[in-house]
């Protein structure tokens, strides 16, 4: 049978990756390249789901000056690349991994979305997505495409497609929240800014998670960072905590927390088994410079050294 999931990136970036022991403002700081890689959210995501053997189809704004990275990404992945290209450059986020595993985003500006090019990609976009089985969307907003836009296209997206996973942060994740996604994915900081207040320990992180939930929005995963991940559903709530890791990157690491989430879930893995492959998935990312799955073997063996407890 085949699974078909569509990924929507309306703010893709290239990530530059790099290595520094020690950051020092004001000074030349030398740093080792771990990679530049044609990213954002949702091509990540699609990036495990193809590794994993899933059909992926991918959508959203590509700046024409310097999309040539992409397109060869899209490529050599496999992807149905249905991106709509707009005047400008997609931005580069440069991320640097210091010694203790800290990472330093600096996150640049990139095109602008014009009032006609947004309705193009609304127009265009409900006419197909509904024939997938599942559909992500995640990341920020490009200039020039407000939360309320945005919020409005969800809302009608969410009427063609019951299975949306969602992940994004700020105002685009308060804004696609009105849509009542099937999945959520906040990390904790994004899950507080939302709650309007600290959550300090698992218990009132579980309390806020059902708040989400008694709103209409099935599935809530939260992730945690090295603490792992947490999802509280109908069925019960789930603590995966991976073992510790040798950090190179995280970037990409709740991304593809979400790719193994959106498999599991395609192949109707009981909870408990999607939720120790996703973050199986997730804590292999942090140990190499960019996001994928190098084989099975290695994904089996990191699933079978998750730490999974049922929670109240």
């Amino acid at each position: 049978m085949s699974r078909r999931v569509a990924t929507i990136t309306l703010n893709p970036a290239y990530d530059l990756v790099g290595l520094c022991p020690d950051i020092t403002k004001g000074t030349v700081n030398r740093v080792q390249t771990a990679g530049l890689n044609a990213a954002g959210k949702g091509n990540n995501v699609a990036k495990v789901l193809r590794d994993l053997g899933i059909d992926v189809t991918v959508s959203g704004f590509l700046g024409r000056e310097n999309q040539e990275g992409f397109q060869q990404f899209f490529s050599e992945n496999n992807m149905v690349n249905r991106f709509h290209l707009v005047s400008g450059r997609t931005r580069i986020n440069v991320k640097l991994t210091e010694k203790h595993g800290e990472v330093t985003d600096f996150n640049f500006s990139g095109f602008h979305v014009t009032p006609e090019e947004w309705d193009q990609f609304v127009s265009d976009s409900l006419t197909w997505l509904g024939q997938f089985d599942m559909v992500v969307v995640s990341g920020s907003l490009p200039e020039g495409v407000t939360p309320e836009l945005f919020s409005d296209w969800m809302m009608q997206l969410r009427q063609c497609c019951p299975c949306i996973i969602f992940d994004s942060s700020r105002e685009a994740f308060v804004a696609g929240l009105n849509a009542l996604p099937w999945l959520v994915k906040p990390n904790r900081h994004e899950l507080e800014i939302w709650a309007g207040k600290p959550l300090p320990d698992l218990n009132s992180v579980i309390d806020a998670a059902h708040k989400l939930r008694n709103r209409g929005i099935a599935h809530v995963v939260i992730s945690l960072g090295e603490q792992g991940a947490l999802w509280v559903n109908s069925s019960g709530a789930w603590l995966a905590k991976p073992p510790h890791c040798e950090v190179v990157s995280t970037v990409g690491a709740g991304d593809s927390m979400v790719g193994g989430l959106v498999y599991g879930l395609l192949m109707r893995e009981s909870s408990e088994h999607t939720l120790r492959l996703a973050t199986a998935v997730s804590a292999l990312t942090v140990s190499q410079s960019n996001v994928g799955i190098r084989s099975r073997t290695e994904l089996a063996s990191m699933m079978s050294r998750i730490e999974l407890t049922s929670v109240r």
